[in-house]
């Protein structure tokens, strides 16, 4: 007993730092003992580092031990120090230790927070080799968790997080380019695969969708996929697949406007008319009658002039939409000023050298002739009829099918007095063009579909920034949506690559009821989607162009390097997890290590992030110019061997491809 007695004395005597000096809140000072401005000390035959500041240690509080972090440390002359002891200068030196209390020890484990504040002249150690890693334990032994990378300060301890606190959370991934960020994304879903992809409950009621802007998720450079999870991975990437959409999203009228760029005083309000116009939701709507009723209204205008204008712009409207460009040609030269003039209230001359009577589908006439305008209209309506029809039959053609709406509504309003053209004729010129172009991007459906646990939607490819945005929009509201909808046990991880393009709180090239929109629908995801089993993942380059509430809604944080000062103030400002020494050392990260702080770590640690094999690496890695720049051919096939040789060499080592 009494040597147990000795050797506790003898290690207390060794790990002892100081005694508190100074107790200001969460703030403490330490005063440093002279004998141990050493780096290091021998305890047991084994070197001990000594605390510096980033360290952990335990003030001792009767029998409750408070765990803290050195923050700062700094150095005063003690005057009253006896001259006649006097050996050397550091003896004229009191060292004083600034820290910041995290937690305190409770039945062998460590917990986060204050639980008391300690006293002074209560005695400072350095953390054992069990308490430090009792310091650094985040998981309980009946939890489930993964691995997730190496303590950077001390490769030898293993970083783990539980998965119900890390993964039932909302996350945030930033870094710098080329600081790891995609990389950290991907090993940590590899992680989660690798671990439950197997599982049939986790097939049956796990769902992840990753948007992804950049394609770096679908293939790598190697040409294999990345995120390993095979037997239930579904991978969209435009052109080889269409994006699809819901055939109701594209008919709500906010998200119609936001896709139009519709102003909110008169093009919004008649894209609400064209949605609920009755003649358009009859199941016997014909679009030829609705042809005829607007050049009968234009016939009663009798007016020569602006009919003719107006029923060339109507039809060469209509053609631009659904036929081959070639037959507007024809149109117009059918149709003309120096062709047509008004006769009767009911009927224009057309004088041309063939019969019109039997012209063909590509509007080609054939003899002379004087005919009815409804005749004419009909002739004209022929090569329409049959690609009209396939589009009211054919969903996926539902944009199209909304654009001919649109444009017969216009015309029948301008005809009859009820619109300005210029207040709506913008918004018809931008619908051309922007519905036309959607109508090759996505692909409209009745239901939502998530037949794989996994499914990777790539942006990639389209080449409308504003249309990327809007799609990836539409596409998380969607799921959210139909999450909110249905009552199980299911969960639902949205994951946001390259966030800042959809969740920035401004923007100068897009309108305030857009930015509004988005904002207040991932806002909403951050805040409520918790009580749907909905969580979201966001990683970005530049955490101060997203939202601030968004940031601070966020649970769990994957800090890489971060240079520019506003993203740094970004994060101090919405972050309330990291100390001074965390945020001070965000600049000089290294590549592939990141700071980890949140509800799933009980202290903010700098963690190497666990190595991906090759064949699993995101398609984010940095160009080596030289291996493209070299001429001679013999310098290629040794850089591609020495390539070769380093990959095998990452492999056996396991260590991050950096």
């Amino acid at each position: 007993m009494l040597r147990m007695e000795n050797q506790i004395n003898k290690a207390k005597e060794v790990l002892r730092v100081g005694k508190v000096t100074s107790v200001r809140g969460r703030t403490i000072e330490v005063l440093v003992d002279k004998t141990k401005n050493n780096s290091h000390l021998l305890f047991e035959g084994q070197l001990v580092r000594n605390v510096s500041v980033g360290s952990y240690v335990k003030i001792t509080k009767g029998f409750e031990q408070l765990i803290g972090k050195i923050e700062s440390e700094f150095i005063v002359e003690d005057i009253a120090y006896s001259q006649s002891s006097y050996k050397k200068e550091g003896d004229l030196i009191k060292r004083t230790l600034s820290i910041s209390l995290v937690g305190y020890f409770e039945a062998n484990s460590f917990e986060q927070g204050i639980k008391e504040l300690p006293l002074i002249d209560n005695e400072c150690f350095i953390l054992t080799k069990v308490e430090y890693d009792r310091v650094h334990s985040f998981v309980k032994d009946d939890e489930d968790k993964i691995m997730i990378g190496n303590l950077s300060s001390e490769m030898s301890k293993e970083i783990e997080l539980g998965v119900n606190s890390l993964f039932a959370s909302h996350i945030g991934i930033f870094g710098n380019t080329g600081s790891g960020k995609s990389y950290s994304l991907a090993s940590l879903y590899h992680s989660l695969f690798s671990k439950y992809g197997e599982s049939s409950g986790f097939k049956k009621n796990a769902k992840f969708l990753l948007i992804d802007f950049n394609g770096e998720y679908v293939k790598n450079k190697k040409g294999n996929d990345v995120i390993h999870f095979e037997s239930s991975k579904e991978i969209i990437d435009y052109p080889h697949k269409k994006i699809p959409v819901l055939g109701k999203s594209l008919e709500n009228i906010e998200i119609l406007s936001i896709i139009l760029d519709a102003t909110e005083k008169t093009q919004k309000p008649f894209l609400k008319s064209c949605l609920d116009y009755s003649k358009f939701n009859n199941e016997n709507f014909c679009y030829k009658e609705f042809v005829k009723d607007i050049v009968d209204a234009l016939i009663s205008k009798k007016d020569k002039e602006y009919g003719t204008k107006a029923f060339l712009n109507l039809f060469n409207d209509l053609y631009e939409c659904v036929v081959n460009k070639d037959i507007i040609l024809n149109i117009k030269e059918l149709i003309t000023d120096e062709l047509g003039h008004y006769t009767t209230g009911s009927y224009y001359s057309i004088s041309v050298e063939k019969d019109v009577s039997n012209c063909d589908k590509s509007g080609n006439p054939n003899s002379n002739a004087k005919f009815d305008i409804k005749n004419l209209t009909y002739y004209f309506i022929t090569p329409l009829k049959e690609k009209i029809d396939s589009l009211i039959i054919n969903r996926e053609h539902l944009l199209i099918n909304f654009l001919l709406k649109i444009i017969l509504k216009y015309h029948l309003d301008i005809t009859n007095g009820h619109s300005n053209i210029e207040h709506i004729s913008p918004l018809i010129r931008r619908a051309k063009s922007i519905l036309l172009k959607l109508d090759e991007i996505i692909d409209v459906i009745s239901e939502l579909k998530f037949e794989k646990n996994l499914k990777i939607i790539s942006l990639k490819d389209i080449n409308d920034n504003s249309i990327k945005k809007i799609l990836a929009l539409i596409l998380c509201k969607e799921v959210y949506d139909e999450q909110k909808s249905t009552i199980n046990n299911q969960f639902l991880n949205i994951i946001i690559d390259e966030a800042h393009n959809v969740l920035s709180p401004s923007s100068l090239r897009e309108s305030e009821t857009w930015k509004d929109y988005r904002l207040e629908t991932f806002e909403e995801i951050i805040k409520e989607g918790r009580k749907f089993g909905t969580f979201l993942t966001i990683a970005s380059q530049r955490p101060s162009d997203i939202s601030s509430t968004i940031i601070s809604q966020l649970h769990n944080y994957f800090l890489h390097r971060l240079i520019n000062n506003k993203d740094i103030e970004a994060i101090e400002k919405t972050v309330s997890y990291l100390d001074k020494v965390s945020f001070e050392s965000l600049p000089i990260l290294p590549t592939g290590t990141c700071i980890i702080a949140g509800l799933s770590a009980k202290l903010p640690v700098v963690v190497k992030m666990n190595p991906l094999y090759e064949e699993f690496q995101p398609n984010s890695q940095t160009i080596k110019l030289t291996d493209y720049w070299k001429n001679n051919e013999a310098d290629t096939n040794n850089s591609q061997e020495s390539d070769e040789s380093s990959a095998a060499a990452d492999d056996d080592d396991f260590d991050l491809p950096f």
